[in-house]
């Protein structure tokens, strides 16, 4: 099972760099890829192992450090003058990329790892909550708030689908919406469902 995950995690990275360049759309979805849907595989293929980052550091991979570390990652990434910085430099893109695989096996690490399980949980559902929101402001922007005219390193990569800048962004807005959200609710659902049915076998 462990090895399955790391195959479909190894996958979908090249995957995701290969569509990040098609627009706001693309990126969205090449950075969701990552740290949203690798991320965890990865973490869950490497959980027990001498590369699993809580069994390393304990103490400082915890859920909740790892779900500010995710938050700053995310929303840091996509201030205007640095996403236009990673959209004309090669070496900033990956970077990109690296640091959003990076924050998402964190988390998932630590929540994995954690013997709180409400504090997973709630590391999760906070997750989930900013994912949410910042694929809303993006969605939600009346105008375009990025500049995709040049893709990665500095050549042309127009929108998909034939949408122009405001629309291409509005769908990349969904896609962080719908898949970043998604994962995260989805996660801390799991656990919960999984601590609830605990609780009960620890009662008797």
């Amino acid at each position: 099972m462990k090895q399955a995950a790391l195959l479909v995690a190894l996958v979908l990275l090249p995957l995701g760099w290969a569509v990040s360049s098609m627009g706001m759309t693309g990126h969205m979805t090449g950075h969701m890829i990552a740290v949203a849907v690798a991320a965890p595989l990865l973490a869950f293929a490497l959980a027990g192992t001498p590369w699993d980052p809580a069994r390393r550091w304990p103490r400082r991979v915890t859920p909740m450090a790892m779900m500010l570390v995710e938050l700053v990652a995310v929303w840091s990434w996509h201030l205007p003058a640095l996403r236009r910085a990673a959209n004309e430099v090669l070496a900033l893109a990956a970077a990109e990329h690296a640091t959003f695989l990076a924050a998402g096996l964190l988390l998932w690490s630590a929540v994995i790892h954690t013997p709180h399980r409400a504090a997973g949980i709630g590391a999760l559902l906070l997750t989930s909550m900013h994912m949410t929101l910042l694929g809303v402001l993006i969605g939600l922007a009346p105008r375009p708030l990025y500049d995709i005219a040049h893709g990665m390193g500095g050549h042309h990569h127009a929108a998909p689908f034939g949408l122009d800048a405001l629309a291409d962004q509005q769908l990349g807005g969904v896609v962080m919406l719908v898949i970043g959200g998604a994962s995260y609710l989805l996660g801390g659902l799991a656990l919960l469902a999984g601590l609830l049915k605990t609780e009960p076998d620890t009662a008797t």
